[in-house]
């Protein structure tokens, strides 16, 4: 399993998800995980809407977050964002299905840059979040 780059990803990703309350209780889903790549996605319940009944951006804010851990993460080593920015494009309606897909961009040494794109069900980009990782002792996974 050491030399399967992708089967390491799939046994750090389900083992970060089994791990991970805080992304379960908000009803997200590891859909796709693969070395340096997440995709997640959340539904938006009526209890995430703010006060103009759109999905409050710390919602969107963790969903974003959530795909960058996990694709950071994918290569087994225990990885933790160092900092991270987010703009908001279009609202999360009651209802959708977000999906939130992370992209790894560089990875240098300990430290890691990605990008996450955050759409909507019809393909609009409701947010884009770039995080910076720093690799920290230990693994996700014991192999």
């Amino acid at each position: 399993m050491h030399s399967d780059p992708q089967a390491l990803a799939e046994l750090a990703g389900k083992t970060m998800y089994e791990r991970d309350q805080a992304t379960r209780a908000l009803g997200m889903t590891l859909d796709a995980i693969r070395p340096g790549y997440a995709r997640l996605s959340m539904p938006v319940r009526d209890d995430m809407l703010n006060g103009h009944r759109t999905c409050h951006g710390g919602y969107i804010f963790m969903l974003a977050d959530s795909a960058f851990a996990f694709a950071c993460n994918s290569h087994n080593f225990n990885t933790v964002g160092a900092g991270c920015s987010i703009d908001y494009l279009a609202p999360g309606r009651p209802g959708e299905l977000l999906v939130a897909e992370a992209v790894e961009q560089a990875l240098q040494g300990k430290t890691g840059v990605y990008d996450v794109t955050v759409t909507n069900p019809e393909g609009r980009i409701v947010a884009l979040f770039r995080g910076k990782s720093h690799r920290v002792s230990g693994m996700v996974a014991e192999l």
